[in-house]
């Protein structure tokens, strides 16, 4: 938390175009992190002396009391990124050696945070980091022991015996952070059940190294691995099951980056029919076909929940659609898939030509579908194909950006989540009235709220899974503008009162009791929110495979219901 939480105060203020801004020593223990963060401008700097302007970030690790003193009187703008777990311990320290007591500090002497949580001992501070340390400490009638955030939570254990042996009524304060403690507890729970271990993240960071150790300690083949280049195919290729885990430090697309490749890497106990299954998934997902039946399934099942029955022109009309400008909009988008999904970056890239050409010939197929529907249809649909390529085109100049500071519809803070599903609930609900009329204008009220919200809860949670790669690009989207916990709230708030009217509007006549049914579509994106709520899962594309489920599911439950009734 604390690192991702420094991390996007750098983000942010780079992308605000300061040229002066700089951290106070490198901000993470991330050589490719400190890269990316070079080239948007942002410097590391430990002497402060030659600067007399600009904005300086602390890092997460924290500083002595001196350090901050001196930052504060250089005239530099303060940004205060000492995780809050750190800054914790820093008090505690702090309050206990006023009272007399001299900190024991269990860490690395040279650690970064150790040696901020050191200036607050006030020169009485004593650091150990092995158990016999623990005897060559001095006689003292009063101490306090505390951790580096990311110790391990055995070593602890084990020197914080000894120091009660020694020590009777010493004070005992486990500071070590509960992410740290939970992820050392998942690589020992992981060695029981899989055949090797991968561990990600900087080669200098101390808790990476230590989820290394402990995963060698548990005897299981380990690889740690800065980034997926580094990955050696022929050596898991005898593996069935691979862990993966990465270190505090360790951003999201660099991950993600690993457990593609990992996914990739055909291993030799692999079934056929298993590998086709897969490859298949993988396909229909980075290719856009697989949105594009669940928007083909949702408006089958708008059909039936309206009583439309036998009306699949709708339904072929929103497949066209949705595939056609999700493929078109990857091409004009700005650079986030390199971050957010390089796998799909690299899928798109690879298959431009097939990609662009069968883009254009679905909006060709909708143009023709809807032309046969009526002049009304064919208007609107023309319509919103504009306004779906226009959507990532500059329609400012960049030269005049000062006449208007967003230069495209899709740079308009949160407008994305709010285009995407509007765009699902014209195409899947508004067409078919132009062509049919608002007979059943109240199923059609509905119908519009149901898609609306199903797929702003869709794209708004993909959004949440793509935050730190929009972040670097400057992207604003809804996660980014409310932020992660607001979003989620509102999302899950959104799944509840649609299953509300759901369930209410069959009773009241509104629409036919297939609405009960359409309650279990709202499912899948409800565990999606649960999930990710509890830190299980961050990326990847079970979870996305499970967010387009439910309209997939849709789809399916129209069938069903069609062939019962």
């Amino acid at each position: 938390m604390g690192v991702r939480r420094a991390m996007e105060m750098a983000l942010a203020e780079a992308n605000k175009g300061n040229a002066r801004f700089f951290t106070f020593g490198p901000l993470i223990h991330n050589r490719q992190v400190l890269e990316l963060l070079e080239s948007k401008g942002v410097r590391s700097v430990v002497d402060i002396s030659s600067l007399d302007k600009g904005t300086i970030l602390i890092r997460a690790h924290g500083i002595p009391p001196e350090q901050r003193k001196q930052l504060k009187n250089s005239g530099l703008r303060l940004l205060d990124g000492t995780c809050p777990r750190v800054a914790k311990v820093q008090a505690i320290i702090r309050y206990h050696t006023k009272k007399g007591y001299t900190p024991v500090i269990i860490g690395e002497k040279d650690h970064a945070e150790v040696i901020g949580l050191v200036g607050y001992g006030l020169g009485q501070a004593k650091v150990i980091n092995h158990p016999s340390d623990v005897e060559n400490l001095p006689d003292m009638e009063k101490i306090c022991v505390v951790a580096q955030t990311t110790q391990d939570e055995r070593i602890f254990s084990e020197m914080t015996g000894r120091i009660i042996e020694r020590f009777p009524d010493a004070l005992i304060f486990n500071t070590i952070c509960d992410e740290t403690h939970s992820r050392q507890d998942e690589v020992r729970s992981l060695a029981r059940h899989v055949d090797g271990m991968v561990v990600v993240g900087g080669y200098h960071s101390g808790n990476t190294r230590r989820l290394a150790q402990i995963s060698r300690d548990a005897g299981i083949p380990t690889f740690h691995v800065e980034t997926e280049k580094e990955l050696d195919k022929e050596k898991f290729s005898y593996m069935g099951v691979v862990g993966i885990i990465a270190g505090a430090s360790t951003p999201n697309w660099m991950i993600t980056n690993v457990v593609k490749k990992m996914e990739n890497i055909r291993s030799r106990k692999d079934i056929f029919i298993g590998r086709l299954i897969k490859h298949t998934l993988k396909f229909l997902l980075l290719s856009n076909l697989l949105v594009a039946m669940g928007a083909f399934s949702l408006s089958y099942a708008i059909t039936v929940l309206t009583g439309s029955r036998g009306k699949v022109i709708f339904p072929l009309l929103a497949f066209f659609y949705v595939y056609a400008m999700y493929v078109l909009n990857r091409f004009l988008e700005r650079g986030a898939s390199a971050y957010n999904d390089p796998e799909r970056g690299g899928f798109h890239k690879k298959h431009r030509f097939f990609q662009i050409l069968t883009g254009i010939a679905a909006t060709i197929g909708a143009l023709i579908f809807s032309y046969h529907m009526g002049m009304a249809v064919y208007s609107a649909m023309a319509g919103l194909c504009i306004l779906g390529i226009i959507y990532s085109f500059p329609i400012v100049p960049f030269s005049r950006k000062y006449l208007w500071k967003y230069s495209r519809i899709k740079d308009i803070p949160g407008s994305k989540t709010f285009s995407e599903s509007f765009a699902w609930a014209s195409v899947i609900v508004l067409l078919p009235l132009l062509k049919y009329g608002w007979a059943e204008w109240a199923a059609s009220v509905v119908s519009f709220y149901f898609v609306l919200s199903i797929s702003y809860v869709r794209s708004a949670f993909l959004d949440i899974l793509q935050m730190q790669g929009d972040m670097i690009v400057g992207a604003e989207t809804l996660p980014i503008v409310l932020g992660e916990k607001r979003t989620i709230r509102l999302l899950k708030m959104i799944i509840v009162s649609t299953a509300l009217l759901l369930l209410i509007s069959p009773v009241l006549n509104l629409v036919s009791p297939f609405a009960f049914l359409l309650l279990l579509c709202l499912i899948p994106l409800a565990i999606c929110l649960q999930i990710y709520d509890e830190n299980r899962i961050y990326q990847g594309p079970r979870i996305e495979y499970l967010a387009e489920g439910g309209f997939i599911l849709a789809g399916i439950m129209a069938l069903i219901w069609q062939g019962v009734t």
